[in-house]
């Protein structure tokens, strides 16, 4: 069983003011000290345990990568330590250690021994990375003339030819094609049910909150949040609006989840609520029942254009559906400080049983980065039953009709 424990980790460049600086710094080791540190990472600091899941989140630069490399021993650390144990299988930059020049059989026994398998054991396992990679016969051709996502094929088949004990990965799946990817994934559930502990960087928000037992948010070089990957996707997708003077706060709720509240506050909601076919506020409906989805908002500063968002999100933080008052063509303009709204949403409730969230959006357009005023996760939440309807499997109740004839 595979761990990985980073104690106090932090990587920081030299930058120096000029080349005649830097070469002085070089032959004069007694001279004045000629850089300046330039501190990508500091400070962090967190384990994965045997078996467990963790996806690192964090806009460009954030410093992902670099914590990646780290990890896996391609790049040094300035301060702090890294420790890990078991076998680890590790893809960061695509087709890194790929050399153009050879085959795509040859790259594959090269980083096979890198990645500590013996010259034999490659040769047997050739056919299955051949199966599961499927480029054909571009096996034998030159890596120059592969596609990115070809590479990625062939460097993923490599790395989980044999199921390892640690698996890290990088954002290299994102340049595959979609059924490679699904494939892909596929593998690393597989591997994460027979105890494979990952560790995965993905801009991808349905993978980490589908694979991932925890999240970790980096912002700036530092480590900042970490807890449930819904709760970190909603903290995170908060911070992508954050240069419009607004707050971000982080609630406990009652069941104990974190609800993300953001905004400049220049709109909210006030109360959200679920309603029946009666007007009654309820907690638990029926598969397809009609209920109305009423939410009130209080304007706070005279508004331009106040378009109202909302997201139905299953237990895993998937949004299931959304959308908005500007998709609708029913945006409100010059709406007036002082001012009481209240929207009702009526829907049939087509979901499958489970629970679901709602959360709401209170912006000047079709998304929250322009003007967000409130965006609120959490801000209900209700079961859905089913009461008469035949069993069916899934999030979503689409009822058909079969018909079955000789041809």
């Amino acid at each position: 069983m595979g761990t990985i424990t980073v104690t106090n980790l932090g990587k920081a460049y030299k930058q120096y003011k000029s080349r005649r600086a830097r070469l002085a710094e070089w032959l004069l080791p007694f001279y004045p000290r000629q850089h300046a540190l330039k501190w990508v990472l500091q400070d962090i600091n967190f384990t994965v345990n045997p078996g467990e899941a963790v996806g690192i989140i964090g806009i460009n630069g954030a410093g992902k990568s670099t914590l990646l490399k780290m990890i896996t021993g391609t790049t040094r650390p300035t301060t702090g330590s890294v420790q890990m144990t078991g076998r680890v299988a590790a893809m960061l930059e695509l087709g890194m250690g790929f050399h153009p020049d050879f085959t795509g059989r040859q790259n594959a026994v090269m980083a096979g021994q890198l990645l500590g398998y013996s010259v034999e054991e490659i040769h047997r396992l050739m056919p299955d990375i051949e199966a599961f990679a499927e480029i054909g016969e571009y096996i034998d051709e030159p890596v120059r003339v592969y596609s990115s996502g070809m590479q990625m094929r062939l460097a993923f088949s490599v790395a989980t030819a044999i199921r390892p004990d640690i698996l890290i990965v990088d954002e290299a799946l994102s340049v595959g094609d979609a059924y490679f990817v699904h494939k892909s994934f596929a593998r690393i559930r597989e591997f994460r049910e027979q105890g494979t502990t990952l560790l995965i960087v993905s801009h991808d928000k349905g993978a980490i909150q589908s694979i991932c037992d925890r999240a970790i948010l980096l912002s700036a070089g530092r480590l900042a949040m970490e807890g449930a990957p819904e709760e970190v996707m909603d903290y995170y997708n908060a911070m992508l609006a954050s240069n419009q003077n607004q707050t971000v706060q982080t609630v406990v709720k009652d069941d104990g989840k974190k609800q993300t509240i953001s905004g400049t506050g220049d709109a909210k909601t006030t109360h959200v609520s679920l309603r029946d076919e009666e007007g009654k506020a309820v907690e638990v409906v029926d598969v397809g029942q009609q209920v109305t989805l009423r939410i009130d908002v209080s304007v706070d500063r005279d508004i331009d254009q106040l378009v109202m968002g909302y997201g139905i999100k299953d237990r895993l933080g998937h949004v299931v559906y959304g959308t908005n008052t500007h998709l609708k063509n029913q945006v409100l303009n010059q709406v007036q400080a002082g001012a009481q709204l209240r929207y009702e949403v009526r829907f049939p409730a087509n979901l499958g049983p489970g629970t679901y969230s709602i959360q709401t959006a209170l912006t000047s357009s079709d998304t929250h980065l322009v003007n967000n005023y409130e965006w609120k996760d959490l801000a209900l939440v209700f079961t859905v039953v089913n009461l008469n309807k035949a069993h069916f499997a899934g999030l979503a109740w689409i009822d058909p009709t079969i018909e079955v004839g000789q041809l």
